[in-house]
């Protein structure tokens, strides 16, 4: 069973559920005259991008991007690649996107850069997850989630090797199951 390799859990699904909710309700009120195109980074975002656009009340598009970082790892590689682009042109368009955790934000940074390139009217983040602790460079979240500490997270489409992703729940692995610790 996923849950016994769980040390302890950080959000429950019920606060996360809860917490999606009042995330959907202020972006329907911020974008309330307007048609926001929510970008996706896959592929940890998809399950907070399900939940957040069922409880978004306004017409709203979506697209994908994935981006890679990590590869297997817990860590950072440092060298972003863009594995997706996305299908719309974000010209004049309002673009939220959609991540599911921030944590040194210089990957967020380097999506950010590529996209203000293509001048959106607007461009937001929207983060289910966000660990301060670790920022490196300054970004400007305009939804957030749930503020966690250093620790490395898993469910509710974080992964570890890509699994666990699956998990209703944020949890901390076991350190026994953390090969590269």
């Amino acid at each position: 069973m996923l849950s016994n390799d769980i040390q302890e859990i950080l959000v429950s699904a019920d606060q996360i559920q809860h917490r999606v909710k009042e995330l959907g309700e202020a972006i329907s009120r911020d974008y309330q005259d307007k048609e926001p195109i929510l970008v996706s980074i896959l592929k940890g975002a998809v399950f907070f991008l399900s939940d957040l656009a069922r409880a978004i009340s306004i017409h709203i598009s979506l697209d994908f991007m994935a981006i890679s970082s990590y590869g297997d790892s817990q860590k950072t590689s440092g060298v972003v690649r863009i594995l997706k682009d996305l299908d719309e042109i974000i010209t004049g368009r309002e673009v939220l996107i959609v991540e599911d955790i921030i944590d040194t934000g210089l990957t967020l940074r380097y999506l950010l850069n590529n996209l203000e390139a293509r001048k959106p009217a607007s461009l937001k983040i929207c983060t289910l997850l966000d660990k301060p602790f670790r920022r490196i460079v300054k970004l400007p979240i305009a939804y957030q989630g749930f503020e966690i500490p250093d620790k490395f997270v898993v469910g509710y489409g974080l992964d570890y090797k890509q699994r666990y992703r699956n998990l209703p729940f944020i949890g901390v692995l076991k350190p026994e199951l953390l090969e590269d610790r």
